[in-house]
């Protein structure tokens, strides 16, 4: 069976919450990166690609090619190790073909004048339903709309990557408050993956800990989604689903990376370019609340 080949290796960045996954074909030894993350503090505007070079190395030590850097959306707490991914194995970039609505949404936010707004930035942009391959196994690519526009699961057999559109059963549901998001389109997002077979195993972008947890945890079924998550369990209306979300929504601050992350992923985790000085520099839009 071609899930016998799929082999997975999780890598938690504490700082972020984000968990970033190494997959791979064991015929081929060709292998995928999803959501990697570049380290970033936000406090002293410095990089490091730490993270993306531990995932490089166990792929060194297991003797893979790399030859997809997967996005599942344009996150929103995180910067994207890709391009490193890219640099360093020649793999691909790829993402939601809606990565273009995400562009034309933000580059007026930013006033971006090198980003054109078409996902010419990305090397691959995926359909609903489209299939491709990591060596001999085959992936398909869900569009699940709601926390952003272009958001995406990638499923491989009987394993689903799920980026943000659900989280562990105990935590719930992503926010859907972000321009371009819609809490309504989340819920029918996240029906089409609980409809999947029971048994599928869901592989999750994020984890926080839910109250009474002690450990992190990012993998779950379909049917432990469908029978425990707090938010989106069976029996839960899409009426009552947004109501609750569209209200906790608006209690939510925004995340510390937003304003960064954004600017840099939705062009493919590049940064800006360098300035006649040679640094590159971040935007921060600044809203007067008086004027």
């Amino acid at each position: 069976m071609q899930t016998a080949q799929l082999k997975i290796e999780a890598f938690f960045d504490e700082p972020t919450n984000t968990i970033s996954y190494l997959v791979w074909d064991e015929a081929t030894r060709k292998a995928a990166i999803i959501d990697p993350v570049l380290d970033y503090d936000h406090r002293g505007g410095v990089a490091d690609n730490k993270s993306a070079d531990a995932i490089l190395q166990r792929a060194e030590e297991l003797g893979l090619d790399v030859v997809w850097a997967l996005e599942t959306h344009v996150h929103a707490d995180h910067l994207s190790g890709a391009p490193y991914i890219k640099a360093r194995t020649g793999a691909r970039i790829g993402i939601g073909e809606h990565v273009r609505d995400v562009q034309k949404i933000f580059r007026p936010v930013f006033n971006i004048q090198d980003m054109e707004i078409d996902g010419s930035d990305f090397d691959h942009l995926f359909s609903d339903g489209e299939t491709f391959t990591i060596g001999e196994l085959q992936a398909e690519v869900m569009h699940t709309p709601g926390h952003t526009p272009a958001c995406v699961v990638y499923k491989i057999g009987s394993n689903a990557f799920v980026g943000d559109t659900i989280f562990m059963p105990d935590y719930g549901t992503a926010r859907a408050d972000f321009p371009g998001g819609d809490a309504r389109q989340l819920y029918r997002s996240i029906q089409k993956l609980l409809s999947l077979p029971e048994d599928t195993k869901l592989f999750m972008c994020h984890d926080y800990k839910a109250p009474g947890r002690n450990e992190y945890a990012w993998e779950t079924t379909v049917a432990e989604e469908r029978a425990r998550n707090k938010h989106v369990h069976v029996g839960v209306s899409e009426d009552e689903f947004v109501k609750m979300r569209e209200e906790r929504d608006a209690t939510l601050s925004a995340p510390v990376l937003l304003l960064p992350s954004i600017q840099v992923n939705m062009r493919a985790g590049k940064l800006p370019p360098a300035e006649s000085n040679g640094v590159r520099y971040l935007m921060i839009p600044v809203k007067m609340k008086h004027a």
